[in-house]
């Protein structure tokens, strides 16, 4: 084989590697990013005085402080104490699932579910990052640049417009909405008589799938479209694909 050959076989590779060791050795040390926690305090306050249910998933230490590493986020921060100290968070009987560290109701970790989706190697710095979801099929992420230049701003990627729309808050104030907001307005489009009962048996890793889609014109009456449960994976690959095709 000429060395032309063998190099163009090699440097792609090469250069994967390059770049998957220097985002890693830019990676700050678990130790550094629980120096601080003082965003749990804030987070178990909030809930105290919550006006939707809160429900606080346990979390496995090891697991845990592996996503507070492969996120790079700290404690002090509302992100950071939620992927530590949780497996997740279920608002409002589940219908909201913010990502922890993952646990047995909501097997995903945070940056266990982005990746391969936002980034593909833990340490890179992804265009939005995926932070939750809900029963509907609607996303939540935070904007690193690539949605809009509000960085830092929570995005949903609503499941009646395939578009990801800004909430005009960040982290903090959208897990502050999540616990005290008028949830039954935000999703009055998508609930539908006795959805608590059928939210209730819903796993955290499945989410309602809708016939007519709810962003088609037969798709408005949300009492009027049948419904399904699906994978999550299912769902959020269905709605990139087909937001994308949309645009086209």
């Amino acid at each position: 084989m000429k060395l032309k050959n063998i190099l163009q076989i090699l440097f792609p590779v090469i250069l994967m590697t390059t770049n998957k060791a220097a985002a890693q050795n830019n990676m700050r040390p678990i130790n550094a990013l629980t120096a601080d926690t003082s965003g749990w305090d804030m987070v178990k306050h909030s809930a105290k005085s919550a006006k939707n249910k809160v429900e606080f998933l346990p979390a496995n230490r090891d697991k845990a402080s592996e996503a507070l590493f492969q996120t790079q986020v700290t404690t002090h921060s509302y992100m950071g104490a939620v992927i530590y100290f949780t497996g997740g968070i279920l608002i409002d009987n589940g219908w909201i699932r913010l990502l922890g560290s993952g646990s047995d109701r909501l097997g995903r970790s945070l940056p266990g579910w982005n990746k391969g989706k936002t980034f593909n190697q833990y340490g890179e710095k992804p265009g939005y990052l995926l932070i939750g979801d809900d029963a509907a099929g609607g996303f939540f992420a935070i904007n690193g640049g690539a949605l809009g230049q509000d960085a830092g701003i929570i995005y949903y990627l609503a499941p009646d417009t395939l578009e990801w729309e800004s909430l005009g808050r960040g982290y903090s104030d959208f897990v502050e909405f999540c616990f005290n907001g008028d949830l039954s307005s935000f999703y009055k489009p998508f609930r539908w008589k006795g959805w608590e009962k059928d939210v209730s048996s819903l796993t955290g890793d499945k989410v309602f799938n809708f016939y007519p889609f709810l962003w088609t014109k037969e798709g408005k009456d949300i009492e009027k479209v049948s419904r399904k449960a699906i994978s999550v994976e299912e769902q959020y690959n269905f709605n990139i694909s087909t937001s994308q095709q949309l645009k086209q």
